[in-house]
């Protein structure tokens, strides 16, 4: 029977709250407080909780608060609890806010929340829990990449391959990127394992994981490799995780490799049911068991319909056997019935996949409709950082792009300043002009750690940085370290310190065994030991320890090469301009030689600063000069700043803003850069512009574009064109400015006027600083010498590769009579006298007692009761 009070009343018509009533209010006044403030598309966002969904969110639209808000939704509905969420990050950072951000607004729920984190750390997790069943222990190791390689160079050596050959570091380069795409030494293709080691690869590479299972260890890439092992082997295992997770969350979808996506697929899984084999579900499995509470077999994207999930939708595809994806045995392409998936939120942008280079695979987050079919695509696009002029500029120049799902940013704030595009002669105008820009907007009252400068490539920085400090402008180097600062920078300079000043004791213990001259720690403590006790240098104390047997042999050679080599370049400095000596010490060393063999991918980069830091050398009179301008360029590491212009490249800029940003080198060749569409052709391309869209979206307020025609890339001096991506920006939002730096831009043809056009004597009005400096060389020259030699000589072109010394300051080398150096150069006493008298009685810590027999100088020849005649330093003997 109905309860009276559940009986339907006749004529009363149904109600619902008028909009902006008081009783509408007051319902949206008690509901949660996270959702006041967004809008419409993120509100949608957080609040759909049901399915696979995919946040499309451009740059600057709130993704961070749509992601943590809808964490809060999820646990203030009840719908999960802390423990059955699974959220993923890329970086610890990333991971670090969510949960600051979390704890804000749930309090201390957010510790209960085990499983938000990086793919690395949620998958070392879940794999020590599991160690056994990848026949690991749960207290294994996760190797770093010195102890990585260490393996492998000994895995080299019991195979007979030649490590200087087939270096350990591109093995491990070459492993590491078979594991981010889900390859087991067994699914290696045959011809990339052949690459390596005279066909080897795949051998290597399977006795390098065997190798680890005895160590009880595993690399980074296992962390993710041995968890989609475990779940493809042991069905329950992964049945156990997917029932654990309620809601998956994976922040920056477009950056994820293979692997990362072969372990999210498997676990957005729903539990399976009864009566479908394990190798419909679990790509990879051969076991025949039956998984239960499974209907789908498509776990791997594309198979169910026999399309590569690598390839763009609508595309002709064939089976790749480049990844784990297309490798996988068991696989069908029978149809079957849709299972229900997790309820999955993906958050990202294909207009910021930026990161193909390291295994990020952008179809991942162009396929999410097919890989999860009925999935609800939200798109966020109002940017809440940067002016319309920005927005618009931005969004034109990505709508260039083919391969992208497609939205457009919006601002409800005003158009602010066009962006503006500048040319300049050279990159020392361009430096120029970004410095005076920069001092105007301080003048402003502008804050400099609201002014950033983004380049393409590294070696763009030194000119920037150098200008800066001429300005005693304060900066910092964002996502590594400052070019004066990176390492193989420091050991070059150290050998130019060591010529420049032999007592430079710090200096020559850096370079001492670099590269490795078999001289160890306990060489280096002889030599400390010898030089404190007669208080001498370390290279005073090297050049008397080389004349004795206190050293082995090889060792013994080695350093008297060494002191050799020194005492030959000190003497070539009198001869040899500083530029070419600084080649001829990098050459010689044996340094340049290192790296060159070096087959790790930061080699090249190496190579190209150290071709950049000769080339900065130029602008200087001679090596002390330059080492004086070193001195001031390191002593700004003093303390931190207040406030500094940030300087880094267009790739660690992503997720940071700033209110004013230059970004200079939009130059074809540079920026597209011609070695990534060598290498990658349109797709390349396309990774380039949307590279060039996170550089814009990086600015709230000025966005300011440079170039150069004229450019010189470690040493060489090339004629540039402007970028295409300049021409692909809408005109009625970008403004073309003149530079401040020198020269300015336009004149006829395109490329504006030559610094050299329409000059007739030293005595023009042009005051550009390269035509000051030669016109004070041109007085200094008349004082000098009497006479005038013009403004410039042949070996003082700025286009040259070296200028004399008379072109950087007035110095003649012509004053200096060369040294001719005859004969052999031979190690000389320190010209100090012993303490010790013929027939002294001594002790020695290696080769015992004994009696001095010839003393020359510090030097004492020794005969020793059990180790025969020996040549000592007497600081190493003393009184038996």
């Amino acid at each position: 029977m109905t309860e009276p009070s559940k009986l339907p009343h006749r004529g009363v018509p149904e109600h619902q709250p008028a909009a902006g009533g008081i009783a509408a209010r007051a319902r949206a006044a008690a509901g949660p407080q996270y959702l006041n403030g967004l809008n419409p598309e993120q509100r949608d966002a957080v609040v759909t909780l049901d399915g696979p969904v995919l946040v499309l969110a451009g740059a600057g639209t709130g993704k961070t608060r749509v992601l943590t808000t809808r964490i809060a939704h999820i646990l203030s509905q009840g719908r999960a609890r802390p423990h059955e969420i699974l959220s993923v990050t890329f970086t610890n950072k990333a991971a670090r806010e969510m949960k600051l951000r979390l704890g804000q607004m749930l309090g201390q729920a957010v510790e209960g929340m085990p499983w938000l984190g990086t793919f690395h750390s949620i998958g070392g997790r879940i794999l020590r829990f599991h160690a056994e069943l990848v026949q690991l222990k749960s207290n294994f190791t996760v190797l770093d990449v010195d102890d990585q390689v260490r393996l492998l160079k000994q895995l080299l050596q019991a195979e007979s391959i030649d490590d200087k050959r087939w270096p350990a570091r591109m093995l491990a380069g070459l492993i590491d990127g078979w594991k981010n795409r889900g390859l087991t030494p067994g699914q290696v293709p045959a011809g990339e394992a052949a690459m390596f080691g005279n066909g080897k690869g795949g051998k290597l590479y399977a006795s390098y994981q065997e190798r680890l299972k005895i160590l009880n260890a595993a690399d980074f890439g296992d962390l993710l490799l041995e968890n989609i092992r475990l779940f493809r082997e042991h069905p329950d295992v992964l049945r156990q995780y997917q029932n654990r997770f309620k809601f998956i969350l994976v922040d920056e979808y477009q950056d994820t490799n293979v692997a990362q996506y072969l372990w999210l697929r498997l676990l957005s899984q729903a539990p399976s049911r009864p009566g479908v084999p394990l190798s419909a579900i679990i790509p990879g499995a051969t076991d025949p068991a039956v998984i239960p509470e499974r209907i789908d077999p498509a776990v791997i994207p594309g198979h169910a319909e026999g399309v590569n999930p690598e390839s763009r939708a609508g595309e002709d595809s064939s089976p790749d056997s480049g990844s784990a994806l297309s490798a996988q045995p068991g696989m069908t392409t029978a149809a079957a019935p849709a299972s229900p998936l997790k309820n999955i939120c993906c958050v990202g942008d294909d207009d910021q996949s930026i990161y193909g280079w390291r295994g990020a695979e952008v179809d991942n987050i162009l396929r999410f409709d097919h890989d999860f079919p009925g999935a609800k695509v939200i798109r966020l696009e109002r940017n809440y950082r940067s002016t319309g002029h920005i927005l618009a500029a931005a969004s034109h120049l990505i709508a260039h792009n083919e391969g992208r799902l497609g939205k457009t940013l919006r601002t409800e704030d005003v158009d602010g300043e066009k962006v503006t595009v500048t040319g300049s002669w050279d990159s020392e105008e361009e430096a120029r002009a970004i410095g005076e820009e920069i001092e105007e907007l301080q003048r402003s009252g502008e804050n400099l750690n609201e002014v950033a400068i983004l380049v393409r490539a590294s070696f763009q920085m030194r000119e920037f940085e150098d200008r800066f400090v001429t300005l005693g402008l304060p900066y910092r180097v964002i996502g590594g370290p400052r070019f004066y600062e990176r390492a193989e920078i420091r050991d070059a300079l150290a050998y130019l310190r060591v010529i420049n000043s032999p007592a430079d004791d710090l200096a020559f213990e850096r370079i001492v065994n670099v590269p490795k001259r078999g001289l160890g720690d306990a060489t280096v403590q002889m030599l400390h030991d010898h030089a404190r006790k007669r208080r001498i240098p370390l290279f005073e104390a090297a050049r008397a320890v080389v004349e004795t047997d206190e050293l082995k042999p090889k060792a013994r050679g080695s350093l008297r090469d060494l002191i050799l080599h020194f005492d030959r370049w000190r003497a070539q400095r009198e001869v040899t301009a500083h530029t070419e000596l600084a080649e001829i010490v990098l050459d010689e060393s044996g340094y340049t030689e290192m790296w060159q063999k070096d087959r790790s991918a930061d080699a090249a980069g190496r190579l190209d600063n150290l071709k950049e830091l000769v080339r900065s050398m130029e602008e200087f009179e001679n090596l002390q000069g330059f080492l004086e301008h070193i001195s001031l360029v390191m002593d700004r590491d003093g303390g931190a700043e207040d406030e500094a212009v940030s300087l880094m490249t267009l790739h660690s800029a992503k997720g940071l803003e700033f209110d004013n940003v230059f970004l200079p080198g939009w130059e074809e060749g540079l920026f597209p850069s011609q070695r990534t569409l060598d290498e990658q052709g349109r797709a390349g391309l396309e990774e380039e512009r949307r590279l060039a869209h996170v550089g814009l979206t990086r600015a709230r307020r000025r966005a300011k574009l440079y170039f150069a025609t004229n450019r010189r890339i470690h040493g060489t001096w090339t004629t540039t064109i402007p970028s295409r991506f300049l021409d692909e920006l809408p005109t009625t939002n970008v403004e073309i400015t003149e530079s401040k730096g020198g020269s300015g831009w336009g004149g006829s043809g395109g490329y504006g006027p030559s610094r050299f056009d329409n000059v007739e004597s030293f005595g023009s009005s042009y005051t550009t600083p390269g035509w000051q400096r030669a016109q004070a060389n041109r007085n200094r020259g008349q004082s000098g010498r009497g006479q005038a030699r013009g403004g410039f000589e042949e070996s003082q072109s700025p286009f040259s590769g070296s200028r004399s010394d008379a072109f950087s300051g007035g110095f003649s080398r012509n004053k200096r009579g060369p040294m001719v150096i005859e004969g052999e150069l031979v190690a000389k006493s320190t010209g100090t006298v012993s303490e010790f008298s013929l027939d002294d009685r001594v002790f020695h810590q290696k080769f015992g007692y004994g009696n001095v027999v010839k003393i020359d100088g510090n030097k004492l020849t020794i005969a020793f009761e059990k180790a025969g005649e020996k040549k000592v330093v007497d600081s190493f003997v003393e009184r038996a």
